[in-house]
């Protein structure tokens, strides 16, 4: 692991050596008040006094440079509009070319200030959180609030950076007026919708979003998808390759993660049906459903190496897998067989291409569009999940075609087969290859998107009170000796192994992954077991199966929207997810069915409770894992995603072949069976994420 302090000073714009925040001798600074306090040669009351002194003077010395930058990029602007307005009088269009390269070298410069202000923000905030983890003293809340709202706040000119954005106005009204209108007098305040088609420009605002960075409903939407990202910006422009990108490509990625969703909720409502039609008990949806989970586990890994490779042949494949599983899935009825069911979804699992698809966002999408594209992901997600039982629901048929049997329990197989089908030949014509990444060029990229979310998530004084958030660099940190003697290169390596991956997990990181465990299988026994319970107590019938689930997984989008535009603005992460947490374990105690006789109106209470909060619980935790996790797990095999994803699988294969083993029990305790373990993973990740509190603060 390589130090962030090491990491920090690599990233530095070698001219700039001197204005940047002393990083290193800040951390030199804190561990010697630790020294001191505990020899007794120092009060706490001086430490914070002298901590706070030696802040003013950091952020002193990087105001005064931006300014004195700013300046000089203003003095440039100011002689390029004087030429600009002696060209207006006598055209030349040979000059005009030079003067739009010169305001791109304005912007270009102003670019690499950005970049300054970014990475000081950066290492502010992690000597804050250092601070705060080696005194268990709330010290950042203490220096934002004192500084951000004072009239001569220092901090304002680090955070708002008022003057670069007029700065960046001018570069743009400047070159659109330089642009060929046409004949057009109309500038861009005219038509602020209307972009400016320059290179400079777009990657100017993808570093100046990046630096006001806010959470919202696109940003914390994208964050589910944890794509993973560099954690520091780099000074250079990311070289955006046309021929790696293609709109219809992407849309055929998300329309494999819509269909991919759709078809493994589709049969939950008829599952137990289904299972007793071939002799076998009802529990064994449990297994049925859960027979895809499974192959899902090894399905990811495989899919996530081939898509080092190539992103094309592993969707065919993954399509003729999944046409084969549904139409073996609904032949087992005529064939009367419960093994050809399990067959078939076990090969719709092996056809799970949701690897595939993450990485071709994170490789392939370019940044300025990167977190809608991971929004899109996320969004597909669901209203697959919400599709899946409101199309069942809607196959109430019974007919024979030929020799084959066309009722509810066989046509969810049949339909998603021949959607499959469809999108194979969608695939073939449409898709694109993209073209290998040239390996010369190691500049990583970087994102307006969850990893970069701890540079000024919050605006000017939420960026800094976030610090109750770990990261994994300042846990390594003490071993920045022996870390040092990694290479750059090394510590960009893509990770391709399961034993470096898990060198890479953090106790912080670890505690994210049993959250994420946690709430997929209190998820999952929700759903999986819901026509078995539901029939036992209610007697309900399919299609209201099928309603009940529908509104559940309509709710996915709209707990986002509040969440990511309101919850998080108000509350830390760290408040919501204990919260989340609590309100998960309310919610399965609440679906116990003790004394009073079970009604339909508890039922639906508490699973939408559960279902809602678990929703919550998992947006928040995935934003967090984003940022706790090593941003080396942004490449390879065993990237970020791939570890949440499987840690979600397995819980899932060990929720449903629960309701399998408590069926043996009998129909009558299969709630309170299934229940009980949820309840016991529940608590312990609660104590865990008490006791990462704890050792934080």
């Amino acid at each position: 692991m390589v130090a962030f302090g090491k990491k920090l000073k690599d990233r530095q714009i070698e001219e700039w050596n001197g204005y940047y925040i002393n990083y290193k001798l800040m951390k030199k600074k804190v561990k010697q008040y630790v020294r001191q306090i505990e020899a007794g040669g120092l009060e706490r009351r001086y430490v914070l006094k002298d901590f706070s002194r030696m802040l003013d003077n950091q952020i002193e010395k990087i105001v005064l440079f931006l300014l004195e930058q700013q300046g000089l990029l203003a003095s440039r602007l100011h002689e390029l509009g004087k030429q600009q307005d002696a060209l207006q009088e006598e055209p030349d269009f040979s000059k005009i070319n030079e003067l739009r390269e010169a305001y791109r070298d304005v912007g270009r410069d102003l670019l690499k200030l950005l970049f300054f202000v970014e990475i000081n923000a950066v290492g502010l905030r992690k000597i804050l959180k250092k601070f705060d983890k080696r005194f268990g003293y709330r010290f950042t809340d203490y220096y934002v609030k004192t500084r951000a709202n004072h009239p001569y706040s220092q901090l304002q000119q680090v955070f708002k950076h008022v003057g670069l954005g007029a700065v960046v106005g001018a570069i743009s009204r400047n070159l659109a007026e330089l642009q060929d209108r046409q004949g057009s007098y109309l500038s861009i305040y005219d038509q602020p919708a209307l972009p400016l088609q320059d290179p400079v420009i777009d990657t100017i605002r993808a570093a100046v979003d990046r630096l006001s960075y806010s959470t919202n409903f696109l940003t914390f939407l994208g964050q589910h998808a944890l794509i993973m990202q560099e954690e520091l910006p780099t000074p250079l422009e990311e070289p955006i390759d046309d021929e790696r990108y293609h709109f219809m490509s992407l849309l055929l990625n998300l329309v494999n993660t819509f269909l991919y969703m759709v078809n493994t909720y589709i049969i939950v409502p008829t599952a137990d049906d289904y299972s007793m039609s071939l002799g076998a008990a009802a529990t064994v949806c449990g297994i049925v459903i859960g027979a895809m989970a499974v192959a899902q586990l090894f399905s990811s890994v495989y899919f996530s190496a081939w898509s080092n490779r190539s992103y094309f042949r592993p969707l065919i494949f993954s399509s003729i897998v999944l046409f084969v599983g549904n139409v073996m899935y609904a032949l087992a009825y005529d064939f009367n067989s419960i093994a050809v069911l399990l067959l078939g979804r076990l090969f719709c699992g092996l056809g799970s291409a949701r690897a595939v698809n993450r990485r071709y966002i994170s490789d392939c999408v370019p940044l300025k569009i990167r977190m809608q594209a991971s929004a899109g992901f996320v969004s597909a997600s669901a209203l697959g999940m919400a599709c899946g039982p409101a199309l069942a629901g809607l196959l109430q048929v019974k007919f024979k075609f030929y020799k084959l049997t066309i009722d509810q329990n066989t046509s969810p197989g049949w339909i998603m087969a021949f959607a499959w089908l469809f999108y194979l030949v969608w695939l073939w014509i449409s898709f694109r290859e993209p073209g290998q990444p040239k390996e010369e060029n190691h500049v990583p990229k970087t994102t307006p998107g969850p990893a970069n979310s701890d540079i000024l998530e919050k605006g000017v004084t939420q960026a800094l009170l976030i610090s109750s958030e770990p990261h994994h660099d300042e846990e390594d940190e003490d071993q920045e000796c022996d870390a040092s003697e990694e290479t750059s290169e090394d510590s960009r390596a893509p990770i391709n192994t399961i034993g470096a991956a898990y060198r890479l997990l953090t106790p912080s990181v670890k505690v994210q992954l049993l959250i994420y465990f946690m709430l997929k299988y209190a998820m999952e026994i929700l759903l999986s077991e819901s026509s078995v319970v539901t029939t036992y107590y209610f007697g309900w019938t399919t299609g209201k199966v099928a309603i009940f689930l529908a509104c559940l997984g309509l709710t996915v989008l709209p707990v986002n929207v509040i969440v990511g535009s309101y919850i998080s603005n108000m509350f830390e992460d760290r408040q919501i997810l204990l919260a989340s947490e609590i309100v998960v374990c309310l919610g399965i105690l609440m679906s116990f069915h003790i004394i009073i006789p079970y009604s339909v109106p508890q039922y639906v209470v508490s699973g939408l409770i559960m279902f809602v909060s678990a929703e919550v619980l998992e947006g928040v935790n995935l934003s967090l894992l984003s940022r706790v996790m090593s941003s080396r797990l942004s490449r390879g095999t065993f990237n970020g995603g791939l570890l949440s994803t499987e840690a979600g699988t397995i819980a899932r294969v060990i929720a449903d072949a629960t309701i399998t083993l408590a069926g043996y029990l009998g129909e009558s305790k299969l709630l309170n069976v299934t229940l009980l373990p949820s309840l016991v993973i529940c608590i312990m990740s609660i104590v865990a994420t008490c006791c990462t509190y704890n050792s934080l603060y």
